[in-house]
C-alpha cells in the first residue's frame, strides 16, 4: 500500500500573514437613489517602527528593525440625520475611533497581549467615547443636531478577531463555506424578532423594522464587543445596510466563496446592490490571509 502523501510546506497556523498574504480592499458608493453618500470607511494597518538613524551594524543584521504589522484595523460607518449631519457623524466617527483604537492597541501589546477582556474593555470604552463626543458636537452645532452612525469595526491581531459593532452594519465570515453573520442588527425589528414576538419575515413589513435601536450619538448606545478567531482562507466582510437590504446571504456566500480577489468580490457585491435597487448607500470591505508558496 503507498504511503499517504505529505504535505512539503504545512500551514502554520499561528505564522503571521506576511503582506503580500493579505488581501483586502473596500469600497463605498451613494447608490442610485440618494444624492449624498453618508457612508464613510477605513481600511489600514497598524505598524511597529524603528528607525536606525546611526549603527555600526551591516545591514543584513537589521531585519528586526523593518516595521512589524501589529494589527489590521477595518471599520465602516452608516450616518443618520438630516442635511449633512449623517455625512458629518460617520466621518467623525470613523476618524476618532481610529486614534482611539491605536491607543488601545498600543496598551494591549505593551502589556498582558494574552488578556483578550482587559482589551475587549477598553474597545467597549472607546465606543462610549466616540458617543459622548457626537452628542456633544450635535448639543454645541444647531445644524448637527440629532446626528447619529453606526460603526462595524473589525482588528485583526493575528489569530483573533475583534469586532465592535454599534447599529446595524455587519461583520461575517465564511470558513469551510459556510457563511457565518457574527454581529446582530441594533434594530427595533431584531428585538422584536429576539423577543420572540415575530418572525423575522413579519417584523420585516413594519414601518419601525430598520429603525435603529442604538447608535453613536443616539439616544441610546449599547456597542458589543466580539472575540473571534481567524486563520488561513477565512473570509471577513464588514458591510452597512445599503448591500444587505438588496443581496441575500446566499448571494453573499456564493459571492465569497467563489471570489478571486478582495476587489473583484467588492466590486461584484456592489453591483449586485445596485442592480436590485441601490436605494441607500453601499459601502463593503473584504479581507483575507492567503497562503503563498514559500
Amino acid at each position: 500500500m503507498d504511503s499517504p502523501a505529505t504535505d512539503p510546506s504545512p500551514v502554520d497556523p499561528m505564522r503571521k500573514p506576511r503582506g503580500d498574504e493579505i488581501d483586502m480592499y473596500g469600497l463605498t458608493h451613494a447608490g442610485v437613489v440618494r444624492e449624498e453618500n453618508q457612508d464613510h470607511f477605513l481600511l489600514c494597518e497598524l505598524r511597529k517602527h524603528v528607525e536606525v538613524h546611526l549603527t555600526s551594524l551591516p545591514e543584513s543584521e537589521l531585519s528586526w528593525a523593518e516595521d512589524e504589522r501589529m494589527a489590521f484595523i477595518a471599520m465602516v460607518a452608516d450616518g443618520v440625520g438630516g442635511g449633512q449631519a449623517g455625512e458629518e457623524a460617520s466621518r467623525r466617527v470613523v476618524g476618532t475611533v481610529a486614534r482611539y483604537v491605536t491607543e488601545s492597541i498600543g496598551a494591549y501589546y505593551t502589556a498582558d497581549s494574552t488578556d483578550r477582556d482587559a482589551f475587549s474593555g477598553a474597545l467597549h470604552a472607546s465606543a462610549l467615547r466616540v458617543h459622548a463626543d457626537v452628542l456633544e458636537a450635535g448639543e454645541s452645532n444647531p445644524e448637527l443636531e440629532g446626528m447619529s452612525t453606526t460603526l462595524t469595526l473589525w482588528i485583526g491581531v493575528w489569530p483573533q478577531i475583534f469586532v465592535v459593532q454599534v447599529g446595524d452594519s455587519r461583520h461575517y465570515v465564511l470558513r469551510d463555506d459556510r457563511l457565518l453573520q457574527v454581529t446582530r442588527d441594533q434594530t427595533y425589528g431584531q428585538s422584536i424578532v429576539d423577543a420572540r414576538i415575530m418572525r423575522a419575515d413579519e417584523a420585516e413589513r413594519l414601518t419601525m423594522s430598520h429603525v435603529l435601536a442604538s447608535s453613536l450619538g443616539g439616544s441610546e448606545s449599547e456597542p458589543v464587543v466580539q472575540s473571534i478567531p481567524s486563520g488561513w482562507g477565512h473570509v471577513h466582510m464588514i458591510c452597512t445596510d445599503g448591500l444587505t437590504r438588496h443581496v441575500s446571504d446566499a448571494r453573499i456566500r456564493d459571492r465569497l466563496a467563489n471570489m478571486t480577489s478582495a476587489r473583484q468580490v467588492c466590486e461584484e457585491l456592489l453591483q449586485d446592490a445596485l442592480d436590485g435597487g441601490g436605494t441607500d448607500n453601499i459601502t463593503i470591505i473584504v479581507g483575507r490571509a492567503v497562503r503563498r508558496d514559500e
